[in-house]
Formats: structure tokens, C-alpha cells, sequence
């Protein structure tokens, strides 16, 4: 158990280094020093550090600036790894000196430092780790654009429209949004459904944390409600998307892979509280 929740910790501190941390080298270090001192203290130094190696290799694996090297199998091998670490491997009957000092009671019970450990790698990884996962499930679906398919002026809209267009540049921001009717011509694919979409890098670390707590309750007619309230609320969107489906495919996809994650990680809080 301990196992699963390092690599998923040194995992999710990785990724959550490299979205909020300018100079980046800085916050591996800090991170890498922290989690050596959290193995070391709680008499699994080896562990921690396969954790770190497995997260040196999550990150040159899975790049957040471009598609994924090996697309979607290093979140399969991962997968696999912790779950077989977590249903292989109970909670230690001694957890070093931490081990010593660690009382913390729940309305479920007692939660041993293994269990604690495995519910803080979840969640770290819940937050920015998943949304690579989720966009690398997404670029295996062929959801963006070729670069050589892009018309000229398709091309100048979304340059218009980028990261250096002017706040009041609406028009140009509605172009690259709003589908174009009518069938596509031959040679063109649909346009990119995640300029329609915003806000998903925040949306979905907070569904998936809300399906992990909501999971665990048993509050399943309030995670039925909140899942179908996204439906209803991307439904206009959804329903312009015209002949092409990307958006509905986008959209299902995302949410999908990003549901199966949490439920997951719920799966491997449970097994390990009540093995």
C-alpha cells in the first residue's frame, strides 16, 4: 500500500511542480528533498525512492507541452502497478518513527499513515496528473487538427484568436468557437472542440475530487445528480456541434476517461480501508 501511494505522491508532486512552479528544477528539488525526508521518517526509504524514479519517468513520458511519447500506455502501466501494489500489499505493521506519534481517527475508523498516504497520493494525483491522462486519452482519439490540414484561413483565425489576441478581440474569439455549418470540405477536419470548451484544467480536478469523496460516502444519488448537471450544462455547446460530432466525442471522451479515474482512485481507497 505504501508502494502505491509514493509513486502516486512523487506522481502527482511532479505534475503539480511543472503547471505552478516557474523554474521548475527548484520545485523538483524541494519536492525530491520533502518526499526523501516523508521515506526516511517512516522507515521506507527504498519505496520513496522507486516513487521518485517511477516519477522521473512519468514526467519524460507523459510532457505537458506536447502529445504524450507513448500515448496512453504509460497511465495503463501505471494503472496496473498500483493497483496490483495496493490489492498485494496491506498497511505495515510499523511505520518507523512517524509510526510512533500517528493517531488519526475518522468517522470510518482508524486511519493507519499507509492509508493516509495512499488518500494524499490520490488525491495529488487527481489534481494535474489526471488531466494528462485525460488529454493523452484525447489525442489518441485524433481530436486535434494536422498542422497541414489547417486552411490559411482557419490559421488566421486562431492566431487572432491566441494567446496574444487583444481582451476585446471578440469577433475573432467567436470565429474560432462557433462550428462552421455545413459539411466540411474534402482535405479539412473539424476544428479544434477544445476552443469551445474552457476552464476544463480546473473543472476537472474538482470533478474528479468531488467523485472520489462522493464515492466514498455512498453518496451515490449526489454524484448521479452532479455527473448528469455537467451533461445539462455542456448541452448547448454540445448541441451546435453540427455535422461533426467532435464536440459530443470530445466531450464524452474527457469526461469518461476523467470519471474512470476517480472512480479508480476510489476503488483503491476502499480495497486498502477495508483489506
Amino acid at each position: 500500500m505504501i508502494v502505491a501511494g509514493f509513486i502516486l505522491l512523487a506522481i502527482g508532486a511532479a505534475d503539480l511542480v511543472r503547471q505552478f512552479v516557474p523554474r521548475r528544477w527548484i520545485g523538483y528539488l524541494a519536492a525530491t528533498i520533502v518526499l526523501l525526508l516523508l521515506g526516511s521518517v517512516s522507515d521506507a526509504l527504498l519505496p520513496m525512492i522507486a516513487a521518485l524514479v517511477s516519477g522521473a519517468l512519468w514526467v519524460w513520458c507523459m510532457p505537458d507541452g506536447r502529445p504524450s511519447r507513448a500515448g496512453f500506455w504509460p497511465a495503463v502501466v501505471l494503472a496496473l502497478v498500483v493497483v496490483g501494489a495496493v490489492i498485494s500489499m496491506g498497511a505495515r505493521a510499523q511505520a518507523g518513527l512517524i509510526g510512533e506519534v500517528w493517531q488519526l481517527r475518522s468517522p470510518f475508523g482508524e486511519v493507519t499513515f499507509d492509508l493516509a498516504i495512499l488518500v494524499l497520493g490520490v488525491s495529488a494525483f487527481l489534481l494535474e496528473s489526471a488531466n494528462l491522462v485525460v488529454r493523452a486519452a484525447l489525442d489518441g482519439e485524433h481530436t486535434w487538427r494536422p498542422a497541414e490540414q489547417i486552411t490559411e484561413p482557419a490559421r488566421a483565425v486562431e492566431s487572432a484568436a491566441g494567446a496574444d489576441a487583444a481582451p476585446d478581440d471578440e469577433e475573432a474569439r467567436q470565429a474560432l468557437a462557433e462550428p462552421t455549418a455545413g459539411p466540411i470540405p474534402v482535405g479539412e477536419t473539424a476544428p479544434d472542440p477544445r476552443a469551445g470548451f474552457q476552464g476544463g484544467r480546473l473543472i476537472g480536478p474538482l470533478e474528479r475530487i468531488l467523485v472520489l469523496i462522493l464515492t466514498l460516502a455512498a453518496a451515490y444519488p449526489i454524484l448521479a445528480a452532479m455527473l448528469a448537471a455537467k451533461g445539462i450544462v455542456r448541452f448547448p455547446e454540445i448541441s451546435r456541434d453540427g455535422e461533426t460530432g467532435a464536440r459530443a466525442e470530445y466531450f464524452l471522451v474527457g469526461s469518461l476517461v476523467s470519471w474512470v479515474i476517480a472512480l479508480g482512485a476510489a476503488f483503491l481507497v476502499w480495497w486498502a480501508a477495508h483489506s
